[in-house]
């Protein structure tokens, strides 16, 4: 982009910043901010909705929402959990990876703007992707950003969600992606690439990861491991056999939370995971249609935090 186009660009945002400053903090209406701006009513009406889609300004609420809070204190009971957040689902727009998504980043934010050096660690997922983009712009070099998934088939088709290099480029972190395919095409090919330094560089730091946040998916036909090519259409029909209810970083595991020994997690080249974790791991998902692969997951200890909605979790009350 030429640099008139650039510094066009950076004016408008300017005049956005402050049509939303005068709107949400000042409470001026728009014919108010319009007059201050020497801009039209609608031009007034734009500005403010392009500072939203920028991701211009923060929207906190400050006031508890009491169901939430009770609902996230009954799932902590229950699972021992060292951190659960429940946020409101809006059963109108359907739109629950925006709260979570928004809800996880609050936490991802408190960890980044630290000064000392951090190790955070990721899978990847459309919830986790929302969170990335919740987060401003820094320059924090110090801080290690480790996947703990690889984001391709073994044909080497790349997922639609990976976190951790566009993380990395919000924050200036240093990026340490997994070299290899979610899912192998041997045991062998998995047991080759697993001994391959790099992997062993990466685990080695997810090992040390001061939190770790999880995506965690159902098990089903177009489910996110199916639909992003990672498993195929005999590989999920052999899971659901296997009686798998839900995945996370790509390893299957039943009812129970326990992760199966056959199937597609004899070949998955993922970080393995820990069975009981014993560091903060956090998942992140929501939604009904992922109660079992949740409450599996808490169940087999699988995850020591959870962020997800009110209807997750009043589907997983009614099960326990």
């Amino acid at each position: 982009m030429r640099k008139p186009l650039l510094e066009r660009r950076d004016r408008k945002l300017d005049l956005a910043a402050h049509a939303a400053w005068l709107y949400y903090i000042a409470g001026n209406t728009q014919e108010e901010i319009a007059a201050k701006l020497n801009v039209s009513r609608q031009a007034a009406q734009r500005l403010v909705a392009l500072a939203v889609t920028e991701k211009l300004i923060k929207f906190r609420l400050d006031h508890p929402l009491s169901e939430c809070i009770a609902l996230a204190e009954s799932l902590r009971d229950k699972f021992g959990l060292s951190l659960c957040e429940v946020v409101p689902t809006d059963a109108v727009s359907g739109d629950k990876l925006n709260g979570i998504g928004v809800c996880a980043a609050t936490h991802l934010e408190a960890y980044l703007i630290a000064k000392t050096p951090t190790i955070l660690a990721l899978s990847s997922g459309r919830t986790l992707r929302v969170m990335v983009e919740q987060i401003p712009s820094m320059n924090q070099p110090q801080h290690k950003i480790v996947s703990i998934i690889g984001n391709m088939s073994h044909c080497g088709r790349a997922g639609r969600h990976e976190v951790v290099m566009h993380l990395s480029d919000r924050v200036g972190s240093q990026a340490y992606p997994v070299p290899t395919p979610v899912v192998a095409t041997s045991i062998e090919e998995r047991e080759l690439l697993q001994t391959q330094r790099a992997f062993i560089a990466v685990k080695t730091l997810a090992e040390q990861a001061k939190a770790t946040f999880v995506g965690i998916n159902h098990i089903a036909w177009n489910a996110p491991l199916h639909q992003n090519g990672f498993i195929n259409d005999d590989e999920v029909a052999e899971l659901m056999k296997l009686g798998a209810v839900g995945e996370i970083a790509g390893w299957a595991y039943d009812h129970y939370g326990v992760l199966l020994q056959e199937g597609t997690n004899n070949r998955v080249a993922s970080v393995p995971l820990e069975q009981p974790a014993c560091r903060l791991i956090i998942g992140v998902a929501g939604g009904v249609k992922k109660t079992e692969a949740i409450l599996a997951a808490l169940r087999g200890q699988l995850i020591t935090g959870l962020i997800t909605d009110e209807a997750a979790v009043q589907a997983i009350l009614t099960k326990i």
